[in-house]
């Protein structure tokens, strides 16, 4: 196999990234950046279709006889003040579900995505001799909503475009740069979000008697729940269970009417994820009514991801490569992450192989093995807080040839 160092990675490709920094949009808001991404392509001779599945956009490039490959990359960014401190970092704000003026930032790096689809896109246009067959390129939005990917799906994602023979895709992640790691199997976690609502009845502070109590009644809830993977689920199965937000009244002294909960469960398996929801439904209606509590809880779902599966061979493959590309210790299994993606919405949906794999984005000096033993993976900020900056260079470098070295493996020249 050929080493890659031969392809060439567009030097404008930082100031893009720049620029797609400043300008973070909230899922199915992605505009300027579909925008930006439909010309890029459209200039390189892709035939580019926008407004798929809402804000999506799809390249396609045909090439000669030989298979499809279908390169992602999300697009939206998160409600999030950026405190890194760059001269590039994002003060923009935009508008979040429920009408509110939020920040917004890249904190999870789908900047970095987008730069390495765009500079990927172009070294495989300028170099076309160096592969044969098909490239659909998908700009994704709402990945942050889970709801991205489906919604591509459901407006004709695999049926007005060539259907894919692999899905590839990549992730930035606090880890070195210069690195790549890929786990086969269950990769990332289903992730299961919930909105519960236990209802009380309010009263003064001073007659808590009158009341049913519904901040009791969550602390309470809150408490029971960790039970369910401590005592409710084998070790040997993965689950997380967080209740991230609790929301209560007013005023010190005024019991209030009912608490919100914010849940989120994380799972690798369909029958445990099953089990667990289960025991949440019980635990939430069985603490309300050893409560008192005057109504039924309601529990409403309100994220969805499945669980990743990347088709071991289909990684195992394209790990090869980048091992021969950039030598042993730079390539390894980091186990199966608790993070959660729905880019396997579309490799299920094609009936095509998911090679998914994470980019190490975190300044290499902060290191010392540089391994999943390392400790700088407790302190470096990583995706979704708003310190999480992935280093420019070797990010994008690594991130468009690993792209474009996957391409290469799935679509060789004939």
């Amino acid at each position: 196999m050929a080493v890659y160092d031969d392809i060439a990675v567009d030097p404008g490709l930082a100031a893009l990234y720049q620029d797609l920094h400043r300008h973070p949009e909230l899922g199915f808001q992605e505009h300027r950046t579909a925008g930006i991404i439909a010309q890029r392509l459209t200039d390189l001779g892709y035939d580019v279709t926008t407004g798929v599945g809402g804000t999506g956009v799809v390249g396609v490039l045909r090439n000669g006889a030989g298979a499809t490959a279908l390169l992602r990359a999300d697009m939206d960014a998160l409600p999030v003040k950026e405190e890194t401190g760059l001269d590039y970092a994002s003060t923009d704000t935009g508008t979040d579900a429920d009408g509110l003026t939020v920040p917004v930032a890249h904190a999870c790096g789908h900047d970095v995505h987008v730069a390495c689809l765009l500079g990927a896109a172009q070294a495989l246009a300028q170099d076309r001799a160096s592969w044969s067959g098909t490239l659909v390129l998908v700009g994704q939005p709402a990945e942050e909503l889970g709801a991205g990917a489906q919604a591509l799906v459901d407006d004709g994602l695999l049926d007005r475009f060539p259907r894919p023979d692999v899905v590839l895709g990549q992730h930035v992640a606090p880890l070195p740069a210069g690195t790549i790691t890929g786990h086969p199997g269950a990769s990332y976690a289903g992730s299961d979000t919930l909105h519960v609502r236990l209802v009380g009845r309010g009263a003064h502070g001073s007659r808590p008697e009158a009341s049913v109590d519904p901040v009791v009644m969550a602390a309470a809830t809150v408490q029971r729940l960790q039970a369910i993977v401590s005592r409710e689920v084998p070790v040997e199965q993965k689950v997380v269970l967080t209740v991230g937000s609790i929301h209560a009244g007013t005023a010190a002294n005024v019991i209030p009417d009912h608490a919100d909960l914010g849940l989120n469960i994380r799972t690798y398996d369909e029958a445990v994820r099953n089990r667990v929801l289960a025991a949440v439904e019980r635990v939430v209606r069985s603490e309300a009514a050893a409560s008192g509590a005057p109504e039924e809880p309601t529990i409403t779902p309100v994220e969805r991801f499945p669980v990743v599966v990347n088709d071991a061979d289909a990684l195992q493959r394209n790990l090869s490569v980048f091992t021969e590309w950039l030598g042993e210790g730079k390539v390894f299994d980091p186990g199966a992450g608790a993070g959660s993606e729905d880019v396997g919405v579309i490799a299920t949906n094609a009936g095509a192989p998911l090679s998914y794999w994470l980019l190490g984005g975190a300044d290499p000096a902060l290191f010392t093995t540089g391994d999943m033993s390392d400790p700088a993976l407790l302190t470096v900020p990583s995706n979704h807080s708003p310190r999480y900056a992935p280093v420019i260079e070797p990010t994008l470098s690594i991130g468009v040839t690993a792209l474009v070295a996957a391409v290469r493996t799935w679509l060789p020249t004939r």
